[in-house]
């Protein structure tokens, strides 16, 4: 299994594959915007978690204060992707929610990964 989790504040980063995607990456082919909020710490944990639940194929495998971990599962060949979560305290009234999302083994994923965090934060921007 791939390092996963936060590290000095950051979240690991993609390997050279191009099937990974990292809000916190240095060069665009693995950067993806993070999701900005103005929800409280707890509203983000309990909307990850809800749009988590809702999609197929996925098993939340860690759920703390301030950092989620889920796995997909592909239907067909059974391959596992991660995607975290992690949400830092703020002084300020935004909150950003820096994401990853890595397939575990292969070259390309075919825009999976990309794909799939642009679906969770659409879902999570439409319930603000």
């Amino acid at each position: 299994m791939p390092k996963l989790g936060i590290e000095k504040g950051q979240l690991a980063q993609c390997p050279t594959t191009p099937n990974c995607v990292n809000s916190q990456a240095t060069d665009s082919k693995h950067y993806i915007e993070p999701i900005l909020t103005t929800r409280t710490p707890l509203e983000v944990k309990a909307r990850i978690l809800e749009i988590l639940i809702d999609l197929k194929n996925s098993k939340i495998t860690v759920a703390e204060d301030n950092y989620i971990r889920a796995e997909f599962t592909s239907k067909v060949f059974g391959f596992v992707d991660d995607i975290e979560f992690y949400f830092p305290d703020t002084k300020s009234n935004e909150m950003t929610i820096h994401v990853r999302s890595a397939s575990r083994v292969g070259y390309s994923d075919l825009g999976v990964n990309r794909k799939r965090v642009e679906k969770i934060t659409s879902k999570f921007q439409e319930g603000k």
